[in-house]
């Protein structure tokens, strides 16, 4: 388990503190379905717009790197806590994360065979309740940049359009094979 770094938020949040997210998206999919892409976490950081990338160090913890407000990035590790088949998948971050974080998705069939997303977390951001008002000034609403990206979610698993990492790694490849050096280094 990582160390505490100096100044490093804890680990989880206690009840009521951070900033609480809730948004939820019904998607034509089973529960099977959507549980297998989001148990992908690597997908996943490339489904969401805020996420820059995620790295999975084994089947439960992963390091997540997400653009923050004004051109900044943060990063935090983070590790599945509660895992339930095609139902459940929660999580929290790790100490000496710059984000202390924790929360879950849960899919929920309907009567008409699709599926409810339902996604909750809590986070404390860098800098607290004032990093929050600062972003909220500048159009930085964490519930409606949740909601946007369900409903890209939705629109990408329908289409059946979700990147998987293969076809993310073989579009690289392909589009910088080996043997040609893109444009630029020449320069």
């Amino acid at each position: 388990m990582a160390e505490r770094r100096e100044g490093a938020p804890p680990a989880s949040l206690g009840p009521g503190q951070g900033v609480r997210v809730e948004e939820s998206v019904v998607v034509n999919r089973t529960p099977a379905e959507l549980f297998r892409l989001w148990r992908d976490l690597e997908t996943m950081g490339r489904v969401f717009r805020h996420i820059e990338r995620v790295v999975c160090g084994s089947s439960r913890r992963s390091h997540w790197v997400a653009h923050g407000p004004l051109g900044t990035h943060v990063e935090w590790d983070a590790e599945i806590i509660n895992e339930v088949d095609n139902e459940l998948i929660g999580w929290q971050s790790l100490p000496g994360s710059e984000v202390a974080c924790a929360g879950s998705v849960r899919f929920e069939p309907t009567a008409d065979g699709a599926t409810r997303v339902h996604v909750l977390f809590r986070y404390d951001p860098p800098g607290g309740k004032i990093a929050t008002a600062i972003a909220s000034a500048f159009g930085a609403d964490p519930s409606k940049t949740v909601a946007d990206d369900l409903a890209r979610f939705k629109r990408q698993v329908e289409s059946g359009k979700v990147p998987t990492k293969d076809e993310v790694d073989i579009a690289s490849e392909q589009s910088f094979p080996a043997s040609d050096p893109p444009s630029w280094a020449g320069r």
